[in-house]
C-alpha cells in the first residue's frame, strides 16, 4: 500500500518549518517538497498541490487562497489550511480535535480543514465546556490577558527581535509589549464563533521577548459564574472532558504550587517543543477563578495542531510524530 503523500505548501515559513521537523522521520509518509528555487514556479506548485493526498498550507491569506485555485476541479487533495481566513468558514471543518465530542470525527473526513489560531486554543478549550456545564452563563463577558512568543508574529517579527546585538536579550531590549489595542485582532472571528459565549470577550494581547511559548490568562469575577464555583469543580469539569486527552494536561487545583517556579512564577515556556496544552484554575471563589492555558504557540497553536489533524484525516495513529512533552524530557512533567 502506497504512502499518503503530503504536500507542505511554505516549507520555509516559521509554521511550515516546525511541521517539517515533525514529519522529518516518519516513514509512512511521503513528503513532497518543492526544491527551494522552484517554490515560486506557479506549474510546480498546481502539480504538487494536484498530486498530493493531503496538502498543508502555511501561507498568508492571500497566498492560502490563490494556492486553493491552483487545485483542480477533479482533484483528489485533501487541504489543511493554517491561515487565518477559512476558520469560520461552513465549508471548512475547524481544527481543534477537542473541541467537542463530535470534532475529531468531524476532522478525520473532512476534506478541507482550518487549523487553529495559536491565541484562541487555551480560551477556547478552557471556556466552552463550563459554559456547556452551566457553570458560566452563555452570555458570560469575558478577558482574555495573553502573551506569547515573538514566532506568533511571523518571520517580520522573528527577524526583529532576532536582530538585536548579542546579548542584549531581556528587558533593556525588547520588553513585553501589548499590541491590537484597538480591537479587531485576526483570531476573534474563531474565539467569538467557537467558545460558547454569545457575547465578544475583551482580547488584550502581547508579545514577549522569548522565542515561543504562550499563556492565556481569563479571570472570572465571582458574580460572573452560575452559582458558587470553586476551583475544583472546576477542575471536575475539565478533567471528566479532557481526561482522556493525550495532549491536554488538566492539573489539580491542589497541585497548582508545584508547577509554579519558586512557588509564584508561572513560566511561558512549559510546554515548548510539545503539542501539550495545560489547564489550571487559580484564585479565591470568594473574589473570582482565573482560568489560565498554556502551550506552544507553534506547536498546540500552530504546526503540532496541523499535524495532530494530518493524522486523523489519514488514519494514522493520532499522536504519531508528536510529544505530549513529559516522556521526552522537554518541558517539565509535575
Amino acid at each position: 500500500m502506497s504512502k499518503p503523500r503530503i504536500f507542505i505548501d511554505g516549507q520555509e515559513g516559521t509554521t511550515g518549518l516546525r511541521i517539517r521537523e515533525l514529519l522529518a522521520d516518519r516513514g509512512d509518509l511521503d513528503v513532497a517538497l518543492i526544491p527551494v528555487e522552484e517554490r515560486k514556479d506557479e506549474q510546480k506548485r498546481r502539480q504538487f498541490l494536484n498530486e498530493a493526498d493531503v496538502a498543508i498550507l502555511c501561507l498568508p491569506d492571500e497566498a492560502a487562497a490563490e494556492a486553493l485555485t491552483l487545485l483542480e476541479p477533479a482533484s483528489n487533495t485533501r487541504v489543511i489550511d493554517t491561515s487565518t481566513a477559512r476558520r469560520v468558514d461552513e465549508n471548512w471543518v475547524y481544527g481543534v480535535p477537542e473541541l467537542s465530542p463530535q470534532q475529531r470525527q468531524a476532522i478525520q473526513h473532512a476534506d478541507r480543514v482550518a487549523n487553529c489560531g495559536c491565541y484562541p486554543v487555551g480560551f477556547l478549550l478552557a471556556v466552552r465546556p463550563l459554559i456547556e456545564a452551566g457553570l458560566l452563563p452563555d452570555d458570560v463577558s469575558l478577558t482574555i490577558n495573553a502573551v506569547s512568543g515573538y514566532s506568533g508574529g511571523g518571520r517580520s517579527m522573528i527577524e526583529d527581535y532576532q536582530s538585536l546585538p548579542p546579548g542584549s536579550h531581556g528587558d533593556g531590549a525588547r520588553p513585553l509589549t501589548l499590541y491590537g489595542l484597538e480591537g479587531g485582532h485576526k483570531h476573534m472571528a474563531e474565539i467569538c464563533a467557537f467558545s460558547g459565549t454569545s457575547t465578544t470577550p475583551l482580547f488584550v494581547p502581547s508579545v514577549d521577548h522569548t522565542l515561543c511559548g504562550m499563556l492565556t490568562s481569563t479571570p472570572v469575577p465571582k458574580a460572573m459564574w452560575s452559582g458558587p464555583t470553586s476551583p475544583q469543580a472546576v477542575w471536575e469539569v475539565w478533567e471528566q472532558r479532557y481526561g482522556q486527552e493525550p495532549f491536554i494536561r488538566v492539573v489539580p487545583p491542589a497541585d497548582n504550587d508545584a508547577h509554579l517556579r519558586g512557588g509564584r512564577y508561572l513560566d511561558l515556556g512549559g510546554c515548548n517543543f510539545s503539542n501539550r496544552l495545560d489547564l489550571f484554575v487559580f484564585g479565591d471563589p470568594q473574589v473570582g477563578l482565573v482560568l489560565v492555558g498554556r502551550l506552544d504557540n507553534l506547536g498546540k497553536g500552530a504546526s503540532g495542531n496541523a499535524v495532530q489533524c494530518l493524522n486523523l484525516m489519514i488514519g494514522a495513529e493520532e499522536t504519531a510524530g508528536l510529544s505530549d512533552g513529559v516522556a521526552d524530557g522537554l518541558v517539565e512533567s509535575r
